[in-house]
């Protein structure tokens, strides 16, 4: 059992202390006193009461002179007895007094003239004593205690300076301090690699060098050294950062935890200071590890666009920590784990074994793995009985972890929005639309020339996918307003590793489909087409360019997987000129396609967009009563075990509104499967379809 963080400070010891001085000053010793004037002394001192024992004048020498008295025991009964006026203040003083003893009261007399009383009482037959006091205590502090008001705020503004008080001026002498969060000494993220579920792979590597520091004599003895440092690289929401707060809730050392951004700062040599300050302490809790999210921030290539960078303080804090993993010093007993999902940015040197020996990409979730992200992410929920989990995992291709952690808690939210007990299983069909094609907008206003426009358009896809071999079929097409798009139309494509020119051309012709019909039905096209046709051409130009599927420009690619000719084209402008006329070519051919198609099926292309007008949703049933079975469904439901769905949207744009600037395509390194450029346009990110 983890030992409790004791936060008990000495100081409390030392304020206790001063406390306890003070009040033993104040209070020991003293008795009831009740303070009185001199006329009321001289009447009880006459003789007719004698009721004074005995006269102490205090510091007579002094401006603040005083005298205290007592009173006898005939005195204070004469004094109780007596109805005189004049004893009357004193009389109630005594009755009123918590003493038993009336002869312990003390009579002070304050602001008096000591030569005075003494005439005065020598008068009445009384000697007065004389009596010198100092108060130490109340001078030393009266001395002292400026000079201590003065160190303590001295020490409380160096303390919020330096970031003892954790206040915001910690930042001034502390500027170069690592910025590290440490979990040793019982100190846990409360993650376990039982709870990461799915990334098989990654986690197996990674549990590997936790068992390397738990029992390293299991790999020393074959002569294995432990990785100096492991790169998770994925894309975002794949779970990196939760695999590593596993190794922290895991790993028996000392684990500090940052950010790339935490090395950043306005200063100039801060973020070298502070590596080297990260790697001392590391060094000085040995074994341990550190774990760099974002690594991008500080380790992007040196030397690309160096014309944009004022200064290079970015450049030196990676100098620094390119010398800490792997420089002339020795680093061991130290680990290094980071986290991009900027691969291909990062600087040669760092990359390199010696640095990061290993490279871990974390990939998105297959079938199997949404399983079990399911399973951890349901465990809260409270569900119907018997609710498909496979089912889930099969409408959720190209989710993320964290997408499918949003997914069950958007289902329970539209469960609670309808008044539900239990989250159903439709609550989860109604958060995927939800998620990829945004929120239903059942009150837009559309004219009725618009919205046949727009059943037109998306019967035109479902047509053209139905017949094509290699297009994706359909599950749904719709026509409500969701999110900025007017209509949608949703697909169940296989996952696939490669993709052949065939099966790129024909996604084109569906995608070419919807225009084609506002074209064949109306003889005019509108602007709805804008995602069609920016998902075609980049289809195209791919293909000519990058993947060398064109026969004309013929086997050649000019893709820079590392992005360092951005601005420098790799060809020449004739080259440029041919790849501009083959991509042109490319599209025009599969748009007379998909005419020629709908001009074949027109009567039920027209019979599909009357249902879809009058129903407004139709699923694939609608479509089998209507174009029969398709003919390759066979081949699908033989291979379905060991194929995925997956879900595109097919988005018929509003004219209305703002055509967004096309964001840059980034590609990871080496990566051989189907690229960016090729697949489908929401496929890439379900929940982001593109909008006009």
């Amino acid at each position: 059992m983890a030992k409790k963080k004791n936060n008990f400070s000495i100081y409390w010891i030392y304020a206790l202390i001063g406390v306890s001085i003070i009040a033993f000053q104040l209070y020991s010793g003293q008795t009831e006193t009740t303070k009185v004037d001199q006329d009321q002394l001289l009447t009880i001192a006459d003789s007719t009461y004698s009721a004074v024992d005995q006269v102490t004048i205090i510091n007579r020498a002094s401006p603040d002179a005083s005298a205290e008295f007592r009173l006898t025991k005939d005195g204070v009964k004469k004094i109780l007895d007596s109805k005189d006026e004049e004893l009357s203040e004193i009389k109630e003083l005594l009755k009123n007094s918590e003493e038993k003893d009336k002869t312990k009261v003390l009579f002070v007399i304050e602001n008096l003239d000591p030569r005075i009383l003494a005439e005065d009482l020598k008068k009445q037959g009384i000697q007065p004593k004389y009596d010198k006091r100092t108060d130490y205590f109340g001078t030393i502090l009266g001395y002292l205690l400026p000079f201590v008001i003065i160190i303590a705020i001295w020490i409380f503004v160096m303390r919020r300076m330096s970031g003892g008080a954790g206040g915001a001026g910690g930042q001034i002498f502390n500027i170069g301090k690592s910025k590290a969060k440490v979990y040793e000494n019982g100190k846990t993220t409360n993650v376990n690699f039982s709870d990461v579920a799915g990334l098989e792979g990654a986690k197996e590597e990674i549990v590997e060098i936790v068992e390397f520091l738990k029992n390293p004599s299991k790999y020393t003895e074959l002569g294995a050294k432990i990785p100096k440092g492991a790169l998770l690289v994925g894309p975002p929401g794949t779970g990196k950062t939760l695999l590593a707060k596993a190794v922290a809730g895991e790993a028996k050392v000392p684990f500090f935890s940052l950010s790339g951004s935490d090395f950043v700062e306005m200063f100039v040599g801060v973020g070298a200071s502070r590596v080297r300050d990260l790697f001392k302490q590391a060094k000085e809790k040995s074994p341990a590890i550190i774990f760099i999210d974002e690594i991008d921030a500080i380790g992007r290539a040196r030397g690309k666009n160096n014309g944009f960078n004022s200064n290079d303080e970015r450049e030196n804090t990676l100098n620094q920590l390119l010398t800490e993993m792997d420089g002339f010093g020795t680093n061991s007993g130290v680990i290094i784990l980071a986290a991009t999902n900027r691969a291909d940015v990062l600087d040669g040197a760092l990359m390199r074994a010696g640095r990061f020996d290993r490279q871990i990409y974390v990939d998105m979730p297959d079938l199997n793995e949404r399983k079990e992200i399911f399973d951890v992410h349901l465990k809260p929920l409270k569900l119907e009985k018997d609710l498909d989990i496979d089912f889930l995992a099969k409408q959720t291709p190209g989710f993320s972890g964290a997408d499918i952690a949003n997914l069950c808690n958007e289902a329970a939210l539209i469960a609670a929005r309808n008044n539900k007990k239990k989250v159903e299983k439709q609550d989860f069909l109604d958060a995927v639309d939800r998620i990829i094609g945004g929120l239903e907008k059942k009150n837009k206003i559309i004219t009725p020339n618009e919205k046949k426009a727009i059943a037109f358009h998306e019967a035109g896809h479902a047509t053209i996918s139905w017949l094509l071999e290699h297009a994706h079929p359909l599950v749904k097409v719709t026509i409500v307003p969701r999110g900025q798009s007017l209509g949608a139309a949703w697909y169940l494509p296989d996952e696939r590793s490669i993709t052949t020119t065939e099966q790129i051309l024909d996604e084109m012709c569906s995608a070419l489909g919807g225009r084609a019909a506002e074209q064949l039905i109306f003889g005019k096209i509108s602007t709805g087409a804008l995602s069609d046709l920016e998902k075609v051409t980049k289809q195209a130009y791919a293909m000519v360019s990058i993947y060398g599927l064109n026969e004309k420009i013929g086997n050649i690619s000019y893709f820079d997987s590392r992005g360092q000719d951005m601005f420098n084209k790799p060809y020449s402008d004739d080259r440029a000129r041919v790849i501009d006329e083959e991509v042109s070519k490319m599209i025009e051919e599969q748009y007379a396609r998909a005419l020629n198609l709908l001009k074949e099926n027109k009567e039920k292309l027209t019979q599909l967009a009357n249902k879809l007008l009058s129903k407004e949703v139709i699923f694939k049933e609608d479509l089998e009563l209507i174009f029969g079975k398709r003919i390759w469904d066979e081949a699908i439901n033989e291979d379905s075990n060991s194929k995925e769905s997956h879900e595109e949207v097919e988005i018929y744009e509003s004219s209305e509104a703002d055509v967004k600037e096309n964001q840059k395509e980034e590609s990871g390194e080496g990566d051989l499967r189907t690229p960016p450029e090729l697949k489908s346009k929401d496929s890439d990110n379900p929940k982001e379809p593109k909008d006009e």
